[in-house]
Order: structure tokens, then C-alpha cells, then sequence
């Protein structure tokens, strides 16, 4: 039975949609098979592994409102081991169509469930607000990662996330963890950015993951082309950091028997 993680954050522009599709692509490359889920109605993740949301007739929404079949909305992508659901703008109206629905935080969940076999890892690209569908994501999940960006209002928000996050462990699903906050955009240039490091690591301590996303103007060319980081430059520092995302977490999860140091690549002698 696979794995469902979430990447959630109501706060845009802190990567979570690049950490879905790069993470995703990580346990792909590293011979797990994998779904993606895009749970955002910007449809970026969809357009970042090559498929055109305006030619999508099937997606997530179909799946939530009509259930629709999920294993006949599933598409290819570039990255072998790695399938996706995608999504359109009419997920939109997901949020006002649940609203009267019995059990309408658990429609994600019946979704994945029909299909959570056939997968080692799930992860689900949740959109920047903390709605309806995001609520579904998270009650679906085992686990969700929170993409936080190096800077001065990053702790903005967090708190309400958390919160919510507990509340949802409470009422909806008591088996839900935080995988771990990821620090991302860290640009080793500024001071201001390590200050953040420091404070992130001293509020949150172990939920903190090792591995930091650095800024690469790698990792926003990528999706231009359709394709993860880690097909478009596999030797980038974006490519490498994802890689190390994926084994950190496979670490945590004790689905690898290597130890720390073997896990971890230095891009610096990556050739």
C-alpha cells in the first residue's frame, strides 16, 4: 500500500508545486513507483510534467464530483515510474460543489483509496489556501510536507497551517504526521536567509528536514520544457538537492538500509 503525501502551504510562491513534481520524480528515479496528484486549480504541476490543462477532459475534479474512475484519468509522464492525475481550472467550483456533499472531506480519500495498491508513493500538489480540497488532501494523506521559503515572512502563516493541520488530526484522520518542514529558495548569498535557517531549525527542531532546496535557475526552467528537474539537468544543485529530499525521507520511513552519509550527494563533486 503506497504512501500519500502532501504538500501543503497556504502561503504561495514557497515551492510547493516544485517540490511535488521534483520530489515525485525522486522516488521515480529511485525505482519507486509513484503517483502525482495535481489538488490545484492552477494546474501548474499538470503543465510542468508536459500535459496542456486546456486539453485535460479528465482530471482530479471528474474524479472528486463524478467519480470518475481514477485509473482512466491517470496519464503518462516523461519520468519512468512516475504517473499523474492531473487537474484543470474547474476545480475551482470543487470547494462550492462539495459544500452539501455527506462526507465531502473524505472525496479525496475514497479517490486514492481505489488506487493507493498500485503505488509506492503518492503525492498530492495542494493548492495555496487552506479550502475544502486542500482539507481533502490532508485527510487523505499519511503524512504532508511544509515547503517553507528563506525568508523574512516565513514563519507568516505557519502557525495557522499547524493548526489546522491538528484540527484535521483530531476530527478526520488521526494517523495524519507531518512528514517534516522543508526549507526552500535558500540563497547561501544572504545573511538573511541563514538567520532564517537557524530560526526554523530552533522553533521547529527535528521536524525540520536536513536537506535544504537551494535557489536554481534550474529548477524554474524545467517545467518550460515539461519535464522534472532531475530529466532536465540531472547534475543541477536543484536536481541533487530533490534526490536527497527523496532519500532523507525513504531514511525516515526505513525503506532503505543505507546509511546517512551514503544517501546524501554533494553536487560540488558531481561531474
Amino acid at each position: 500500500m503506497g504512501k500519500v503525501i502532501a504538500i501543503a502551504n497556504q502561503k504561495g510562491g514557497v515551492g510547493k508545486t516544485t517540490t511535488a513534481m521534483n520530489l515525485a520524480a525522486g522516488f521515480a528515479v529511485l525505482e519507486y513507483k509513484t503517483l502525482l496528484i495535481d489538488a490545484d486549480p492552477q494546474a501548474n504541476a499538470t503543465s510542468g510534467l508536459g500535459h496542456d490543462p486546456r486539453n485535460i477532459n479528465n482530471s482530479i475534479y471528474e474524479c472528486i464530483i463524478d467519480d470518475a474512475d481514477p485509473k482512466e484519468v491517470i496519464v503518462s509522464t516523461t519520468t519512468p515510474n512516475l504517473e499523474l492525475i492531473p487537474a484543470h481550472i474547474d476545480l475551482v467550483g470543487a470547494e462550492i460543489e462539495m459544500i452539501n456533499m455527506p462526507n465531502r472531506e473524505k472525496m479525496m480519500k475514497r479517490v486514492i483509496d481505489k488506487i493507493k495498491d498500485n503505488y509506492e508513493f503518492i503525492v498530492i500538489d495542494c493548492s495555496p489556501s487552506l479550502g475544502l480540497v486542500t482539507v481533502n488532501a490532508l485527510t487523505a494523506a499519511d503524512s504532508v510536507i511544509v515547503p517553507v521559503q528563506c525568508e523574512y515572512f516565513a514563519l507568516e502563516g505557519l502557525g495557522k497551517l499547524l493548526n489546522t493541520i491538528k484540527i484535521v488530526q483530531a476530527r478526520l484522520n488521526p494517523n495524519l504526521d507531518i512528514e517534516g518542514i522543508l526549507l526552500t529558495m535558500y540563497d547561501t548569498r544572504l545573511r538573511l536567509a541563514k538567520q532564517v535557517v537557524e530560526e526554523v531549525r530552533t522553533h521547529f527542531q527535528q521536524m525540520v528536514f536536513d536537506t535544504i532546496i537551494n535557489r536554481n535557475t534550474k529548477l524554474g526552467e524545467a517545467p518550460s520544457f515539461g519535464e522534472s528537474i532531475i530529466l532536465h539537468d540531472a547534475n543541477s544543485t536543484g536536481a541533487i538537492n530533490y534526490l536527497n529530499l527523496a532519500r532523507e525521507i525513504l531514511q525516515k520511513n526505513g525503506m532503505t538500509n543505507m546509511n546517512k552519509s551514503d544517501l546524501e550527494i554533494d553536487f560540488l563533486n558531481e561531474k
